[in-house]
C-alpha cells in the first residue's frame, strides 16, 4: 500500500460552458467558488474550504459528449427537502431511474436517501445522506415514503 486513502479530495468534469456551469453550480447548487480562470476552468469547495474541491475544465469541441456522476453528501434533512427546493431552483429532481421526483429514493443496500438531478452539461449529480437504519439489500431501490412503512413495519 503507497498510502492509506481516507476520502477524494477532488474530481473534475468536462464541461461545455465554464460560465454557465459556474452559475449553475454556485448559484443553484450553493457550492462556494475557489478560483475561476479565465473562463478555462472553475474550482469549487466542497463542504468548505480545504474539504473537497470540485473542477469545471471547459471541454474540447466536438459531436462526443461524456458525462459523469457526483454525489454530494449532506444532511438527511436537506435530501428529504431536495426535491421541493431543486423544483424551486428549475432543476427537475430524479429518481434512482432518472423519472421526476417527489421525494427522495432509499438505496436500501447501504441505506442511503438520495436525489438525483442533473447540471447543464448532463452529468448527473446527487444528493445523498447515509442512514442509521439497517441495511435491507434485498429490498433494491425504494421510495423514501415506502422506507418509510418498510420501518413501521419492523417495530
Amino acid at each position: 500500500m503507497i498510502a492509506s486513502v481516507k476520502g477524494i479530495f477532488e474530481a473534475h468534469l468536462a464541461v461545455r460552458d465554464v460560465a454557465l456551469s459556474t452559475g449553475f453550480y454556485r448559484d443553484r447548487v450553493g457550492l462556494e467558488l475557489a478560483h475561476l480562470s479565465a473562463d478555462q476552468a472553475a474550482f469549487f469547495w466542497v463542504g468548505g474550504r480545504g474539504h473537497t474541491m470540485l473542477g469545471l475544465w471547459a471541454a474540447g469541441v466536438g459531436s462526443h459528449h461524456v458525462t459523469s456522476h457526483i454525489a454530494f453528501a449532506t444532511a438527511l434533512r436537506e435530501v428529504i427537502a431536495a426535491p421541493a427546493a431543486l423544483e424551486r431552483s428549475g432543476i427537475m429532481p430524479l429518481d434512482f431511474e432518472g423519472r421526476r421526483t417527489v421525494q427522495p429514493v432509499v438505496l436500501a443496500w447501504m441505506p442511503a436517501a438520495a436525489v438525483y438531478f442533473r447540471d447543464p452539461d448532463d452529468h448527473l449529480l446527487e444528493f445523498i445522506a447515509m442512514l442509521d437504519d439497517e441495511a435491507r439489500p434485498e429490498r433494491g431501490v425504494v421510495a423514501w415514503s415506502d422506507w418509510q412503512t418498510l420501518k413501521g413495519c419492523d417495530g
